[in-house]
Formats: structure tokens, C-alpha cells, sequence
């Protein structure tokens, strides 16, 4: 049984904490990616996990959560950089539980599951709003905080093109522990939060991902340095950094804006219209 969830990159956010981990959460507007995280079980005679990029940390967490001890094989194929804004401690939690449920025949629902790798993230510090992102499709709007049945999204589907290039990971539990990280980045994504509701569209979008990333002061030299490059470029929509990690991302209504740059290793994705896939 096999499980692919789409990465995540958030623009702007607020952070919404919670005594009680379901409602714990933020708000925010990201966007999916074609490339993400496929859980695959299968029989074995133990326990046993291959992960092609991290250690078995977010596993064990959900496995820890759902209390089962059956044998099994789980392998885990990571499209995506780990620690660099994509999302892929939630999607890798969100395939597990839903490949689980699948395999086990735990007669759980999505929302369910969802919500166990929630708490996975939350417990381990890793993000606030992905895995209920991830549950929907193209550009998500979190609306309310908090795990899949309890918070909710807007999904807007745009055909559109994506570069991205990473410099390297972020400390995610840093950020959304520290008491003034927090205060200026709610402060500021409440802002544009309340305007993009107002009108949704991907320019508002881009624009208020690039102005929240300036106004909280998060970006590094050198994501500044790339993420003004490519909006100094007319055949490009817009850039700005991935939230939180040390990336940058740009979209564009034709691939050939981002074949022909001098930027090493940059990679071309696509808007992802259909979210999570079951094979």
C-alpha cells in the first residue's frame, strides 16, 4: 500500500497556539508541489524502516501515537530537501498514517488520520499548518487553525509554474517557540491574511508573501539576493522565501521563464491541482 502526499510551502502565516495540540496551529495561504513524500508498507516478518533522507524520528512518533506493535515494512521516499520549508515532516507523518490505516485496515478516516499526524508534528515541533494543507490542493488558504476536522482551508487551483532553490534547512522549533518571532510574525501574516481573504488571487499572493518575508526580517542574504533577482524579471509572476526554511521560490505562466536562468541548481515543479494520490 502506497501513499504520496504533496509538499508544502507556506508564503505568510500567523501562529496560533493552543493548550490542546488538535487546535494548535496557524493560519496562512501556501501552495502544493508535484514532488513530496510516498509512504509504502508492506509484509515483512519485523518491524522494519528505510527512509531515503532523515531518520525514523516523525515515524516512531506516529507509530507511538497509534500504539501498534504488527510487522511490517515502511519505506519512505523523500522528494524533497528536509528542513527547508517543504513540508515533508507533515507529509511524511500524513502518508504513514493514511498508508497505515490502508494497510491495517484501521477503518480510520482521513480526517482522522490527519489529525494523528498533526499531533505528530506538533509534538515534535516540526510545523503548525501542513498537514492540514496538505489534505487539500494548489493554493491553500488555512482559514481556521488546528488539525484536519477542526481547522480549515480554501483550496484555488492555477496552472502555473514553480522554481525553487534551497540554500539549506532552518530551525523550525526555534522560530515558533521564540515569544518575539512569534508576535511579529502573527502580526504581520494577520495583516496580509485579512487582506488576501479580501481577494485571493496568486498575484496578491506573491506579493504578500514577498512583503511579509521582508517585514519580518527572516530573510538571509542570500535568499534576499535570489528572490529579488527573479522579481526584477518581467516573465516572471513573482518570489519570495519559503516559510521556514532557507529557500526560495518563484511562479511563472511558462516553464521556458525559469530554463534559461544562470542560477545553479534551481528546480522547475508544478502547481499540484490534485493533492494526495493512493496507489
Amino acid at each position: 500500500m502506497s501513499v504520496f502526499v504533496p509538499g508544502h510551502i507556506t508564503g505568510f502565516f500567523t501562529i496560533e497556539n493552543h493548550e490542546v495540540s488538535l487546535k494548535n496551529g496557524s493560519l496562512g495561504v501556501g501552495f502544493l508541489l508535484s514532488k513530496g513524500v510516498r509512504t509504502t508498507i508492506s509484509p515483512a516478518d519485523e518491524l522494519t524502516i528505510e527512509v531515503n533522507q532523515a531518520d525514523d524520528t516523525v515515524i516512531n512518533e506516529v507509530l507511538g501515537i497509534l500504539e501498534i506493535e504488527t510487522d511490517f515494512k515502511i519505506t519512505q521516499d523523500i522528494q524533497l530537501p528536509v528542513g527547508a520549508g517543504f513540508g515533508t515532516s507533515a507529509a511524511s507523518a500524513l502518508s504513514l498514517s493514511l498508508a497505515l490505516n490502508e494497510f491495517l485496515d484501521l477503518g480510520y478516516s482521513q480526517e482522522l488520520c490527519g489529525q494523528i499526524a498533526h499531533k505528530a508534528e506538533v509534538n515534535l515541533s516540526a510545523g503548525l499548518g501542513d498537514v492540514i494543507a496538505q489534505t487539500g490542493h494548489g493554493l491553500v488558504l488555512r482559514t481556521q487553525p488546528g488539525a484536519p476536522g477542526i481547522g480549515e482551508i480554501e483550496s484555488f487551483e492555477h496552472d502555473v509554474y514553480i522554481a525553487w532553490k534551497t540554500f539549506g534547512p532552518i530551525n523550525t522549533a526555534e522560530v515558533i517557540q521564540d515569544s518575539h518571532h512569534k508576535k511579529v510574525i502573527s502580526d504581520v501574516g494577520f495583516k496580509y491574511l485579512e487582506l488576501f481573504e479580501e481577494n485571493p488571487s496568486l498575484e496578491n499572493f506573491l506579493e504578500y508573501s514577498k512583503k511579509f518575508a521582508d517585514e519580518t526580517n527572516l530573510m538571509s542574504d542570500e535568499v534576499r539576493n535570489l528572490v529579488d533577482y527573479f522579481n526584477s524579471r518581467d516573465d516572471i509572476l513573482g518570489s519570495s522565501m519559503a516559510m521556514l526554511g532557507n529557500t526560495v521560490f518563484a511562479f511563472a505562466y511558462n516553464e521556458d521563464a525559469f530554463k534559461n536562468l544562470d542560477v545553479e541548481d534551481l528546480h522547475i515543479d508544478k502547481l499540484n491541482n490534485i493533492g494526495i494520490v493512493y496507489d
